[in-house]
């Protein structure tokens, strides 16, 4: 028993089992029953191909050939019937109106077999390959009306898939495969023994293979349930836009333009194999093209770059910056986003929901159609919003709610209801920022019905990620502006401490002097009199803390800079193994805030003494030049680096003391620029520094 047996045998058993598991079904109709009877015809047809071809005498083959024949009579007429009734509506209509063609379905191929029985076979001849039979004129006739109906069977069945749409072409997708399979298969054969006037065992192969094969597609399709219940009622206007008289007409012309070549050429013998191959090929092509996902994408390629835009988008996008530009809240840019979506899409029904801040659920933002007493009894359920968050934050995409049965869409239906039921279907497109969900737009009622396209879609998504960048910005930008308010409440507070500090370090020294000079009457009355001074400054910087201001003010009279110098030096003097030396020369009176500019005196002062742990001189020099009136405080201490004064010196919580907040000298460059005046620095690294604190004169 050659290979070739058990293809035929087995395409007989799959197809004889699959038969009676439909005949013999719960549900029976018309269409079960000629699906039934086709399948146990091809399976007939194929045992008695597999007995002919492994026969060893010729009479037995001619009598199997012949069987062979006569099953075959019986196919144009079921299938014919079957590819009429099948997914179709109304079915017994329908084989009324092809009645004729049925009765010569029926009739002829019957009265070629059993009537003109005799010349049905020509010649039988043993070849290497097996046996190769010559048709006779019975055979060729016989070979025509398979092909025609072939053709036709092929025809239905692409009218039925394209009248179907929806859950009912996912129905009978691996039906109308299967059988375009067998059919595809059967109608290139037939073609081959009409172009060869015979055929050999390989064809009877490639059919039983074909059957074998579908067999087990179909057998996909039987486990989806409601194949044979759908309805459809296909135009008959199809049949001027039919795909398969296309190709079955391109095909005999080129597979006889083929075998000629190949015959001219002395033959090919594996000619039939090299054409089963690009068949099947040709099978998983349109497997893979009758994909609902496939097409999807096809049609987004098509409309994306083929179709003319169903939107301006350039119009489009010039409103939508339009209206969020001024947006610098939440709930502005979900009005404005809500209002310009009902106006592009002609929406009437347009909500955006926002995750709120524990990312527990979602809060209605703003609406075209809910009121804000109304959306209160839309709010989600916990578990509700929690699954609709995690799918929508793991699938970007615009989604069709209409369509969906999970429970997230059923949430998402029943807070954003429709309000017409005719509006067409409602869709959602998540709004995310960088992986993170952070809100839903939502949208039904579109005017007219019209459902939402492919390009409808893509502007949806563009226009969501929109969204999400400016509610991003948003969200970003308040952050930054609570930071800088923290950031000048921190450094507002800071001088005020940087002042106390000083205050501290004022009276530590007079408490240090305290025990030296208690018994003398001159100490102790200046001592009173800083203790009253700093207890002053100290209730100035309470009021002033207050009554906190974002800004520097200051209020300048004529003051005498050396007065100045001397109020503050008086305050500093007697600090232990510090010699204060003074070289004050004659300065014109200056207009300066005196309480802000003795802070800078002050800090000044301090940070020389701070820079001299072990003792030094403190220089402290007026002088003018070139119009400036110059104040210059010089110390012998452990001075600064370059870097340090280049980058840090000047800057707010910046300091090179252990114990230091690093606020006195951005302090003092604020007091001092306010004055409309500058301050210089230069040190060295232990060989001490010196500051220059430039005021203009006679200016206001």
């Amino acid at each position: 028993m050659s290979v070739a047996f058990f293809i035929g045998v087995f395409g007989a058993l799959i197809a004889s089992v699959i038969a009676l598991l439909v005949a013999f079904g719960a549900r029976r109709s018309i269409a079960h029953y000629l699906f039934s009877a086709g399948l146990l015809v091809l399976g007939a047809e194929s045992m008695s191909g597999a007995l002919a071809g492994d026969s060893l005498l010729v009479d037995q083959t001619l009598f199997w050939v012949k069987c062979t024949f006569a099953a075959q009579s019986f196919i144009p007429v079921v299938w014919v019937a079957f590819s009429l009734v099948y997914a179709r509506g109304a079915a017994t209509e329908q084989l009324w109106k092809q009645r004729v063609m049925l009765l010569a379905g029926a009739f002829l191929p019957v009265v070629i077999v059993g009537v003109f029985g005799n010349h049905l076979v020509r010649e039988i001849v043993r070849t290497d390959a097996g046996w190769a039979i010559r048709l006779g004129s019975g055979g060729t006739a016989l070979q025509v009306i398979l092909l025609v109906s072939f053709v036709i069977v092929l025809l239905n069945l692409e009218r039925t898939f394209r009248a179907a749409v929806g859950t009912m072409r996912w129905r009978i997708k691996y039906m109308v495969i299967g059988l375009g399979v067998l059919f595809v298969v059967r109608a290139y054969t037939s073609s081959q023994a009409l172009l060869f006037h015979g055929t050999d065992i390989s064809w009877q192969t490639a059919d039983d293979a074909a059957l074998g094969l579908s067999c087990l597609i179909l057998l996909r399709s039987l486990f989806r349930a409601g194949n044979f219940e759908v309805t459809v009622y296909p135009s008959q206007a199809v049949i001027t836009h039919s795909l398969t008289i296309l190709v079955a007409g391109l095909y005999l012309f080129a597979v006889g333009i083929l075998a000629k070549v190949v015959t001219w050429l002395g033959g090919d013998s594996s000619f039939a194999l090299k054409a089963f191959v690009v068949l099947v090929c040709l099978i998983l092509l349109a497997t893979v093209l009758l994909s609902d996902r496939v097409r999807l994408y096809t049609r987004q390629l098509v409309s994306r770059h083929f179709q003319r835009p169903v939107h301006d988008y350039r119009a489009v996008w010039e409103k939508v910056t339009q209206a969020t530009a001024h947006c610098v809240d939440q709930s502005g840019l979900c009005s404005a986003v809500s209002k310009l979506s009902s106006e592009i899409f002609e929406a009437l029904s347009v909500s955006i929901w926002l995750v709120d801040s524990r990312r527990a659920n979602l809060v209605l933002e703003a609406s075209t159609f809910l009121l804000e007493g109304g959306a209160a009894t839309l709010r989600l359920e916990p578990g509700e919003a929690k699954e609709l968050m995690t799918y929508l934050g793991a699938h970007p995409d615009p989604a069709d709610i209409e369509k969906s049965t999970e429970a997230w869409a059923a949430a998402l239906r029943r807070i954003h209801p429709d309000q017409f039921h005719k509006g067409g279907n409602r869709v959602c497109v998540p709004i995310n920022a960088s992986g993170e969900l952070l809100g839903i737009l939502a949208m039904g009622d579109r005017v007219g019905g019209v459902p939402f396209g492919l390009q409808d879609m893509d502007l949806l998504k563009s226009l969501s990620g929109h969204v999400a960048g400016s509610l991003l910005n948003i969200k970003l930008s308040q952050e930054l502006a609570q930071a800088k308010q923290l950031e000048a409440f921190q450094a507002m507070s800071a001088f005020f401490v940087h002042d106390l500090k000083n205050t501290a370090s004022t009276l530590s020294l007079m408490l240090k002097n305290l025990p030296v000079h208690y018994n003398d009457p001159a100490f102790r009355e200046d001592a009173l009199r800083g203790i009253s001074r700093t207890v002053e400054h100290v209730n100035d910087i309470i009021s002033r803390l207050n009554a906190l201001r974002q800004e520097l003010a200051i209020v300048p009279v004529e003051c005498d800079l050396n007065e100045l110098v001397l109020e503050a030096l008086k305050e500093q003097e007697g600090a232990a193994g510090v010699e204060f030396v003074k070289v004050l020369g004659s300065v014109p009176r200056v207009r300066v805030d005196p309480v802000q500019f003795k802070k800078v005196l002050t800090n000044l002062m301090l940070n020389s003494l701070e820079a001299m742990p072990s003792g030094g001189q403190v220089r402290i020099e007026t002088h003018v030049d070139n119009g400036w009136a110059v104040l210059a405080v010089s110390d012998s201490g452990c001075g600064m680096s370059q870097e340090f004064m280049r980058h840090n010196l000047f800057r707010p919580f910046q300091t090179t003391k252990k114990r230091g907040i690093g606020i006195g000298m951005f302090h003092c460059k604020m007091i001092v620029e306010a004055h409309k005046g500058r301050i210089e620095v230069d040190s060295e690294e232990g060989r001490g520094t010196s500051f220059r604190v430039l005021l203009p004169m006679n200016r206001a």
